[in-house]
């Protein structure tokens, strides 16, 4: 989804014409889809504030040793990632070649950056894939209190800030256009905590927008 100023608000855009042509998503998806950036940030700024604060502390821990293993080290998403990655890889390579037998270079800007940015999103998927070890729940613990203080600072936190604490935890949202649902997911990137030793964990929850 890309950013899309209307009026006074923001809003994410995710259009039809983005998608990988062939995509199952393509048969029952509108021209575009909004999600109003203010319906979001409120539920989702004070989820991650609680899941990270003192009280909540080892209610996170638990629930990130609840889905560590199963859910991370999934196969079959890691081969869905890295086809991504190959297919975006395949489409850049594709239009340089194009545009080096001398196609229109504006006319193949679009697409080139899409492809970058897909290409780049599997890249960071793959990344975060964990090597596959077991977390204890020592090594959960020190991760949750390396975030507590991203936790703190999004309640208020500017808009550049926020894109920062956002990359630091490892945030993925999947928006749910019919039920106006949002799945949260979040993934430390290894490099957060020196001590989780190159495993990874999740912690995940579903939210429901009003507005």
């Amino acid at each position: 989804m890309e950013g899309t100023p209307r009026d006074t608000r923001i809003y994410y855009r995710c259009a039809a014409r983005t998608l990988v042509p062939g995509s199952p998503a393509l048969a029952d998806h509108p021209k575009n889809i909004y999600l109003p950036e203010a319906a979001l940030l409120g539920p989702l700024n004070s989820y991650i504030h609680d899941a990270f604060s003192e009280d909540q502390r080892d209610a996170t821990v638990d629930a990130m040793l609840g889905v560590a293993g199963d859910v991370n080290v999934n196969p079959q998403r890691t081969a869905d990632a890295q086809r991504r990655l190959t297919q975006a890889k395949t489409r850049l390579a594709r239009l340089t070649q194009a545009i080096e037998a001398g196609a229109d270079l504006e006319a193949l800007i679009e697409p080139l950056n899409r492809a970058r940015e897909e290409r780049d999103a599997a890249a960071e998927e793959l990344a975060r894939t964990p090597a596959g070890s077991e977390l204890g729940r020592a090594d959960v613990e020190a991760l949750v209190d390396s975030l507590a203080d991203a936790g703190r600072q999004v309640i208020s936190a500017s808009p550049a800030r926020l894109q920062e604490l956002y990359e630091e935890i490892g945030l993925e949202l999947v928006y749910n256009a019919k039920e106006r649902m949002v799945d949260v997911t979040i993934r430390p990137p290894r490099r957060v905590s020196t001590r989780v030793r190159g495993a990874s964990c999740s912690l995940f929850t579903r939210l429901h927008l009003t507005q």
